[in-house]
C-alpha cells in the first residue's frame, strides 16, 4: 500500500446526534414538518447519496421539494458542526498525526458539497490530508471518486477505510482494498481487514 482513503462519517467522527438535531431544529422551525430524524435513523442513512436519504425522508414529496429541503438541512447541518465538533472516535488525531508521516492520506465520502471542508474546519484536521473528494463536487458516486482521487494523485495501492456495506461495494468496484471500521455504523461480513479503533490502523498500515 502506498496511500490511506478515508470515510467521515462513522470512520472519523460520529455527527448523527448534532445532525439530528439541526435538521429536526431546521424541518420544525423553517419548513414546519414532523419528521424522525433521530440519530439512530441517521445511522442507517448516512453513507448513502444525498438524494436517496432525501427521498428516504420525505417519500410524499415530489423530488425537485426533496432535494431543496435536504439541502436546507445540510446548511443548518455545517452551521452547527461548524459551533460545535462532533465527537471524534479515539486517538484518532494521534492515529491520523503517526499515518501522515508515512503514507499520504485522503478523504472521499458520500457527502454533500462542503461537508468535508466542515470537517476539516472544525477539527483542525486540514493538515493531514492531502486532498479529497465527494458526489456534491463531482457528481459522482463513491467508487468512481475513489477511482478519481488515485489517478488525479497518481495513487499506486490504496486502501480505503469505512464503515459500511455501500464502502465494501465501492471499494470492490474501484477494486481498492477496503478496511472495516467495525466500532462505525455499519455490518460488512468479509472485509479484506477490520480495525476496532482508529489506532489498529497503525498494526495495520505498515
Amino acid at each position: 500500500m502506498d496511500s490511506i482513503i478515508f470515510d467521515v462519517d462513522g470512520t472519523l467522527w460520529d455527527s448523527t446526534e448534532i445532525v439530528a438535531e439541526a435538521w429536526s431544529n431546521y424541518l420544525t422551525n423553517t419548513e414546519h414538518m414532523d419528521t424522525d430524524v433521530s440519530s439512530r435513523r441517521l445511522m442507517g442513512l448516512f453513507g448513502q447519496l444525498l438524494p436517496d436519504i432525501a427521498k428516504a425522508l420525505f417519500p410524499e414529496l415530489p423530488e425537485s421539494e426533496q432535494l431543496r429541503i435536504i439541502d436546507g438541512c445540510c446548511q443548518a447541518e455545517h452551521e452547527a458542526l461548524l459551533r460545535k465538533c462532533a465527537p471524534l472516535y479515539p486517538q484518532l488525531e494521534e492515529t491520523l498525526d503517526t499515518l501522515s508521516h508515512r503514507f499520504p492520506l485522503f478523504i472521499v465520502s458520500n457527502c454533500q458539497a462542503g461537508y468535508i471542508e466542515v470537517f476539516l474546519k472544525a477539527t483542525g484536521f486540514g493538515h493531514y490530508f492531502k486532498g479529497h473528494l465527494c458526489p456534491g463536487d463531482t457528481g459522482m458516486a463513491k467508487a468512481d471518486n475513489i477511482m478519481k482521487i488515485r489517478d488525479d494523485f497518481n495513487l499506486k495501492d490504496p486502501v480505503y477505510v469505512g464503515d459500511t456495506l455501500g464502502d465494501f461495494n465501492a471499494c470492490h468496484k474501484a477494486r481498492v482494498p477496503f478496511i472495516f471500521a467495525e466500532y462505525g455504523f455499519g455490518a460488512v461480513e468479509d472485509p479484506d481487514y477490520r480495525i476496532s479503533a482508529p489506532a489498529d490502523l497503525m498494526e495495520v498500515c505498515r
